[in-house]
């Protein structure tokens, strides 16, 4: 039987992610606070996983610091 109390962070497609991931926008975004769009197609590497299973978070070439959604994502 698994831990209960043990989280899994899954991307758009169901497929696990763990700290140190490279993963792929599916869809574009637009980041709040700035003028940036991040494409879809993006490559994101690095990962860190947060407490929120929804969510990682990660640095993108032109936003550091980035929280993105797990929806809009599929690991590279």
């Amino acid at each position: 039987m698994a831990d209960d109390d043990e989280e899994i962070t899954h991307d758009s497609n169901g497929t696990k992610l763990s700290d140190g991931d490279s993963v792929t926008l599916i869809k574009d975004l637009k980041v709040k606070g700035t003028s940036v769009t991040l494409k879809r197609g993006t490559l994101v590497k690095n990962i860190r996983l947060t407490h929120d299973t929804a969510e990682i978070e990660c640095n993108a070439d032109k936003v550091k610091g980035l929280v993105l959604r797990t929806e809009f994502l599929k690991k590279a």
